[in-house]
């Protein structure tokens, strides 16, 4: 199940796979140095851990009543039914608003694919004189997670990974990536799209784009797990259909 994975180079996909079927000339990802933050368009950035139940910040207090830059806290599970403890002081460099909470995700740098550009820009005149958060771009993008077992990962159970390579799970598909990584290939998460700012600080484009046919399968995907249901019509049905024929054969 493992596929080339030269650093800079096009990858090998495995013969059983969703890529070989859709792009049997192996440009499921292609060369594009416009470097341009479009859909499809491979990225490197720092992308939170989604934690089943998340941390949050909780100060405790100022050890100097007078020094509001040093103060005491303490991390713990955010409880959505009281999710703030107040300290002894008030800390001003951690000062939030009373329905707001500081909390804390672990975050590695990882490659993502964007699955949806900022969209048209709103009029200054909609915007004068209100927070830039409001209504400033953001990218959505779906982060890939390495698959092997490593010292520095636990990696994913090779029995799964079959299964997500016949494509069984609307939430995750199996890709080998024209950058360094996991020789077993890449998990693309589904279920983990988020927003990124668009920023230069806050993602690095790479020089790799998936082919049209590549993006269109991956939209399917995204339309097959928020909609709960697969349509006929998609490269993954016809896919699926094939994997399912090949296991009756063996």
């Amino acid at each position: 199940m493992s596929g080339s994975r030269k650093l800079g180079s096009i990858p090998t996909f495995p013969e059983v796979s969703i890529q070989s079927i859709v792009a049997p000339a192996g440009d499921w990802w292609l060369k594009d140095p416009a470097y341009a933050y479009n859909r499809g368009r491979l990225v490197m950035a720092f992308l939170p851990h989604v934690s089943q139940v998340p941390l949050v910040i909780c100060a405790e207090g100022r050890k100097d009543p007078a020094v509001h830059t040093v103060f005491r806290c303490s991390l713990k599970p955010l409880d959505v039914k009281r999710p703030k403890r107040k300290g002894i002081l008030p800390v001003a460099a951690l000062s939030t608003p009373e329905s707001e909470v500081r909390a804390v995700y672990r975050a590695k740098k990882r490659p993502a694919v964007i699955v949806a550009e900022e969209g048209v820009s709103v009029p200054g005149e909609f915007t004068l004189g209100k927070p830039a958060w409001q209504t400033a771009p953001t990218l959505l993008v779906a982060p890939y997670y390495g698959t092997e077992e490593s010292d520095k990962r636990e990696g994913f159970n090779p029995a799964f990974l079959d299964r997500v390579l016949k494509c069984e799970y609307s939430r995750f598909m199996l890709d080998w990536l024209p950058i360094e990584g996991s020789p077993g290939g890449s998990l693309l998460r589904i279920d983990h799209i988020q927003p990124i700012g668009s920023h230069h600080n806050s993602l690095e484009p790479t020089i790799w784009r998936l082919n049209d046919e590549a993006l269109n399968t991956l939209d399917e995907w995204i339309c097959w797990h928020f909609e709960g249901k697969l349509a006929e019509d998609t490269n993954i049905a016809a896919t699926r259909g094939l994997f399912l024929e090949l296991d009756s054969m063996l």
